[in-house]
């Protein structure tokens, strides 16, 4: 049994949803999720508040309401949060390939589409923060489709970068897009012209084939060319015209490219 292992377990009704509240809990009337910090008085023992009601407790596991929830329950969850864990939810082969090549590896379990990746280390949970690529740890459940294989990693930086968020527009004055950088069009110092060229065609490649979270892909890729480029003056106008134009046609608005440009700059130190 999974509580036996420090697992807090869910059971999730069919669609793979949590069970809604009960007649005493209906809209939080209780005062708020039991496992919350700070939730406030609730003592309610159903299974009836999402992922929060995940819990070790061999009492409250075995209890009326929980057993009459197992008996109609579709499927298992789990919070891998309150279990120290982090899951890096791959939906498909492509998200799963990157994975391979971008992260330690770790136990993996096979899902109906992709894989979860397990992380010992819990952490903000995040959704598509890479296209078919999700990060369930606190506040969340996901799915338990067995032990799976392969020693567990600890938590690597790389998993916590991927949550960080874009930050806020810089307080200062959008920077012209004819004049991007210091200098523009000079000779890049430790790359060719066919770099760099190839360089910004992967980036509007990289933004053209995002298939969610393209805000999020439109500021890391300005930020992965201005790291590159950034600093050699070799980027023209015609250059983050370019990127803008690829960011547009994905949806983007003008200001938003504007802003994702100048918040890439700032972070850099640029």
């Amino acid at each position: 049994m999974l509580a036996t292992h420090g697992i807090p377990p869910l059971p999730l009704r069919v669609g793979k949803v949590p069970f809604g509240n009960c007649r005493t809990c209906t809209g939080n009337a209780c005062g708020g999720r039991p496992n919350m910090k700070a939730a406030g008085p609730c003592r309610c023992p159903d299974v009836c508040h999402a992922w929060a009601a995940a819990t070790t407790d061999p009492h409250t596991l075995t209890s009326p309401a929980w057993a009459r929830a197992w008996r109609t329950a579709a499927a298992v969850a789990y919070h891998p949060g309150g279990a120290g864990l982090t899951v890096v939810d791959l939906d498909d082969a492509a998200a799963v390939q990157w994975a391979r090549d971008n992260l330690p590896p770790t136990r993996t379990v096979p899902t109906t589409r992709g894989e979860h990746w397990i992380y010992r280390g819990a952490m903000p949970s995040s959704n598509a923060v890479k296209p078919s690529v999700d990060i369930k740890s606190l506040t969340t459940y996901a799915r338990w489709l067995g032990p799976g294989t392969g020693a567990t990693a600890n938590l690597p930086d790389a998993v916590r970068a991927l949550a960080v968020k874009e930050p806020s527009p810089a307080p200062r004055a959008p920077q012209s897009l004819t004049v991007p950088l210091r200098g523009h069009g000079g000779q890049c110092p430790h790359r060719t012209p066919t770099y760099l060229e190839r360089g910004i065609a992967m980036a509007e490649q990289r933004i053209t084939e995002a298939r969610g979270a393209v805000h999020a892909t439109v500021y890391r890729t300005f930020l992965a060319v201005l790291s590159t480029h950034g600093r050699c003056g070799c980027l023209t106008g015609a250059h983050v015209a370019r990127l803008f134009t690829a960011a547009q046609a994905k949806g983007e608005t003008p200001r938003h490219c504007t802003d994702a440009w100048t918040n890439a700059l700032t972070t850099l130190g640029l």
